[in-house]
């Protein structure tokens, strides 16, 4: 059983930032593709960014250019840099990675942008 842990989130200024970080039990964060993705008030779950195993990174349109997603290998975590936060970028943010056919996420981390 994977058990991913999120923490980071609060509440953050219009263009403040914040970063979020998402810890696994046990070393695999470096073997599978990780995720973030958020979900605001009424709406569906969307992805936000991607890193793949070998370290490539992928973005929605939303936040290229603005967030960056890392990884640490030796601390089983991977973040999610937000720099410069609209109000847009409020929601819940969870962690996500895909297991061979199985798809694990944490519990996710409030982010609310708000002057």
């Amino acid at each position: 059983q994977v058990q991913l842990v999120e923490s980071g989130g609060g509440l953050v200024q219009p263009g403040g930032s914040l970063r979020l970080s998402c810890a696994a039990s046990g070393s695999i964060l470096n073997l599978y593709t990780s995720s973030w993705y958020r979900q605001a008030p009424g709406k569906e779950r969307e992805r936000v960014a991607t890193i793949t195993r070998g370290g490539s990174t992928d973005y929605a349109d939303s936040v290229k250019g603005r967030f960056t997603i890392s990884r640490d290998n030796g601390k089983n975590t991977v973040y999610l840099q937000m720099p410069s936060v609209e109000p847009e970028d409020t929601g819940v943010y969870y962690c996500t990675v895909f297991v061979i056919t199985r798809r694990f996420w944490g519990q996710g981390t409030q982010v609310t942008v708000s002057s």
